[in-house]
């Protein structure tokens, strides 16, 4: 399980119970992270193409906005905070910031419970016409959400876990169109009810199968998670009736990390080194909406044990990460708590 519990060097068995009661809160990108497109990295013109006639291509663009939400649905180091910058590219922008996490409430009661809370702005621009004159009207599609799940822990052997969840999401899209009461005026088109500080909801439903392995000793400790997710988008309500959209996240993903004692000390505890490493594909329309079908992470960090003291964070993290895919790479700083 990717979020742990303290674990004592001097008590091993201790630690194992008390790492069954975890609580861990990951803030991947609290500092920084960014992901820029190279300049000849091409965005899927069927998704997220940068001019659209309104009337015909908003339809189009709600599915895509959908679509870009699938990819907050599922905690994942590679995309819990991300940017892509438009560049000389002329596709639109986009970032994401996920704050997420997950436990185990304990070894006697394996249910698994998880969490997720995203942010994502999505920047395309479309072109107003009155079949004369045309104008292009710069939109801000901003989009929240968030996704529960609950499992439940089937023991292969003592360290390994086989892990089924159920994936509940709901979200909202809006738009902050920012264009003179001319334009909207001339163009009279339904779609507009949605560009001019519209909204539409939506909710997604699905399920994850991990496999959770966990490997602690008294010099290093090794956790490795190999996850596969299917959630299905769907919109629904909102200000305009002319825009709806769907979407399906298909996600598979493989996360591992080493840490082991640095040889210092700090608050009467070893500092331990951490070495992360992260991978995720992605199917169905989270395939190549945002220019790629996979990311790489690479992490290195640091990694404080307060629990010799009476406070409710036990391990505090901070790691740095290289990000990079099929045309696309960037940097992250983040930031983890462990209960």
């Amino acid at each position: 399980m990717r979020s742990t519990a303290m674990k004592s060097a001097s008590n091993q068995l201790r630690a194992r119970r008390h790492r069954a009661n975890s609580r861990a809160i990951t803030c991947a990108g609290i500092v920084l992270i960014v992901i820029s497109l190279q300049s000849r990295a091409q965005v899927a013109p069927d998704a997220l193409s940068s001019r659209a006639v309104v009337g015909g291509n908003v339809k189009r663009h709600a599915d895509a906005v959908l679509a870009v939400m699938s990819y907050t649905t599922v905690p994942d180091v590679t995309t819990s905070s991300l940017s892509i910058n438009s560049g000389t590219t002329g596709n639109p922008g986009f970032g994401q910031t996920q704050l997420g996490g997950g436990f185990t409430l304990s070894k006697s009661f394996p249910l698994y419970l998880e969490g997720t809370l995203a942010y994502s702005r999505y920047d395309p621009t479309f072109v107003a016409t009155d079949g004369a004159q045309q104008r292009p009207l710069p939109t801000r599609w901003n989009t929240f959400s968030t996704t529960a799940g609950i499992g439940w822990d089937f023991h292969i052997t003592d360290e390994l876990v086989f892990r089924p969840i159920l994936n509940g999401t709901i979200g909202r899209v809006s738009s902050d169109l920012r264009v003179g009461q001319t334009v909207i005026n001339r163009v009279t088109d339904s779609n507009l009810q949605f560009l001019d500080n519209g909204s539409l909801d939506a909710y997604g439903y699905g399920g994850s199968l991990m496999l959770d392995y966990e490997h602690y000793r008294e010099n290093y400790e090794i956790d490795v998670e190999l996850r596969a997710t299917d959630i299905y988008l769907r919109s629904f309500g909102g200000s305009s009736e002319a825009v709806q959209g769907s979407a399906t996240a298909q996600q598979f993903s493989l996360w591992a990390r080493w840490r082991a004692p640095t040889g210092w000390h700090a608050l009467d505890r070893p500092v331990r080194y951490v070495l992360e490493t992260a991978y995720s594909h992605y199917f169905g329309d989270s395939a190549g909406v945002l220019g790629f079908n996979d990311l790489t992470s690479l992490g290195v960090g640091l990694e404080l044990d307060s629990s010799r003291y009476p406070v409710v964070i036990t391990r505090t993290r901070l790691i740095a990460r290289y990000v990079f895919g099929h045309n696309v790479h960037g940097v992250s700083i983040g930031f983890a708590v462990s209960f």
